[in-house]
């Protein structure tokens, strides 16, 4: 048997315990300070994952482009066939109404489908505010594919042939319209992917704008050129427009455009996921699901006309729905425009006096004085207006009955409205 340990043996054991205990407990201590960062690391990686537009680190090393040679190339870009995962985010600064904005801008494009959830022409405008994840594929200009991806739900717009199909997964709706005169399948103009972006600015370029390449860059695992657009006038809400052009394709993979005033991003648009391949055939097949609710276009902006889904398609005529080919532009619409490039001002007489309408909103309350709170009051030479504003685009309602709106500051508004 072992002898018993002295006071000072049992107090020297005591001590070695306390030391050892306090050394395990630095070392747990430092082993901290590398698993946190550890943990972060970890984290960040797996959400980078999620996002490989993101995960792409360092610049690619590509030959040299001038900006002129660049907008050329997404010019000549014929690319004819991909597929991919699009997300997009819109931060307009619209005030915070509980979820009415995304109403009333949807509401507000409704009109051919008789109030079917599934018109695109409103279901495609929601894509104006929140941050939205898209699938998209091509496989010509006969057939196309874009689904907004919901929580637990699905939009998908489908062009195929003659036919454009709009399905509404959480109403189980329907909206089907067939091709307009000259074999072209019906347009709904709502940019869906960085290319609809990039069409659209790359059309405004003149005297009035910058356009440089600022190096390169990897979006969804491809290489790219960085082109970058700014205004060159002061006034303007705008402040620059970068688009990431696939180096070998022409394709935009990326638009991001920014306000004047800094922040977040007004507008984000990138693919994550990108494939230049065709697309099976089966990705444009759409047959009404049993029991969906099928508006069938109409013409002349009449009401589209329901009818019950079988499970395959019913067969019989289908009429043509109104095209929505309004003006496009502000120059082509009727509206006075003054200043020119990114200082362009439309003016819109409305005829109406008094300012902002009085009429109830939602079936009671003063109208006009609910718009009015989500405005400022301004007054100059024209008597008095409202000014509502937005990080892009701002406008001036006057009592006189006019309306300015313009991508510039509440000043140039004034200016502009006290100018006549």
């Amino acid at each position: 048997m072992a002898p018993y340990e002295s006071d000072d043996s049992t107090g020297a054991a005591q001590a070695d315990d306390e030391l050892r205990d306090e050394l395990r407990a630095e070392r747990r201590r430092k082993a901290a300070r590398y698993v946190v960062p550890l943990a972060v690391v970890g984290v960040a990686a797996a959400t980078i994952g999620l996002v490989p537009a993101l995960a792409d680190s360092g610049d690619p090393d590509l030959p040299k482009i001038t900006a002129q040679e660049l907008i050329d190339k997404i010019a000549k870009s014929d690319v004819q066939q991909l597929s991919g995962t699009v997300k997009i985010s819109t931060d307009l600064g619209l005030p915070d109404l509980g979820g009415l904005e995304s109403s009333l801008l949807s509401g507000a494009a409704q009109g051919s489908g008789g109030g079917s959830s599934a018109d695109p022409t409103g279901k495609l405008t929601e894509l104006a505010s929140g941050t939205h994840t898209l699938r998209v594929a091509a496989d010509g200009p006969e057939k196309q594919k874009v689904s907004v991806l919901e929580s637990g739900a699905e939009y998908s717009l489908i062009h195929n042939g003659t036919d454009v199909w709009g399905y509404d997964s959480k109403s189980n709706e329907v909206y089907h319209s067939t091709a307009a005169d000259s074999g072209k399948a019906e347009q709904h103009e709502v940019p869906a992917t960085p290319k609809d972006f990039a069409d659209e600015f790359l059309k405004s370029v003149d005297g009035t704008t910058s356009v440089t390449v600022d190096g390169t860059a990897q979006v969804a695992g491809r290489d790219a050129y960085r082109l970058v657009i700014k205004p060159k006038q002061s006034g303007t809400t705008f402040g620059a427009i970068s688009i990431a052009v696939d180096a070998s394709t022409g394709t935009p993979l990326k638009f991001t455009l920014t306000p004047s005033s800094g922040g977040a991003a007004v507008v984000d648009a990138g693919y994550t996921q990108v494939s230049f391949a065709k697309p099976a055939a089966s990705t444009f097949d759409f047959t009404p699901p049993k029991g969906a609710k099928v508006t069938e276009g109409d013409k002349a902006g009449k009401p589209g006309k329901a009818r019950e889904g079988s499970g395959a398609d019913q067969g019989g005529k289908v009429s043509e729905t109104p095209g929505h080919d309004s003006a496009k532009g502000l120059d082509k619409s009727g509206f006075k425009v003054l200043g020119k490039g990114w200082n362009s001002i439309a003016v819109l007489d409305t005829g109406s006096k008094g300012g902002l309408p009085t009429g109830s909103a939602s079936g009671g309350g003063d109208l006009g004085g609910f718009l009015g709170s989500l405005g400022n009051p301004v007054s100059g030479k024209f008597g008095k207006g409202t000014v509502f504003s937005t990080r892009l685009i701002n406008a001036l309602i006057t009592d006189d009955g006019k309306v300015y709106v313009g991508a510039v500051d509440k000043a140039a508004l004034v200016k502009a409205a006290n100018a006549g």
